[in-house]
């Protein structure tokens, strides 16, 4: 199993909104992301907007190709961007690239 953690920027603005919306996940959304392979899937927020995220999946590349053919995936992608920090034209999902992992405590 692959263990995958992210970091993105959450607007100092939309901070409270995006907790918000993650307080009530779409169903169908938590549905596509576990067929699609993301399991033990986890967002922590900082006061300041720093979003790290973490997943675990067989393969991170698959997982990320699965979601981006679900139609469902492309309305939360698109409701999502605006609360996002220097994205640079890429969607919240492509904007996710993995930190080197350099230790773990098996």
């Amino acid at each position: 199993m692959q263990r995958v953690c992210f970091l993105l920027k959450v607007r100092q603005d939309r901070i409270e909104a995006y907790r918000e919306r993650h307080a009530s996940v779409w169903p169908e959304m938590c549905e596509a992301l576990t067929a699609t392979g993301w399991h033990n899937y986890s967002l922590f927020l900082r006061e300041d907007g720093l979003l790290v995220g973490y997943l675990e999946t067989e393969d991170f590349a698959a997982a990320q190709a699965a979601m981006e053919k679900t139609e469902v995936n492309a309305r939360w992608q698109a409701e999502m961007a605006p609360f996002f920090e220097a994205l640079d034209g890429a969607r919240p999902d492509e904007a996710m690239k993995p930190l080197t992992e350099v230790f773990h405590l098996a």
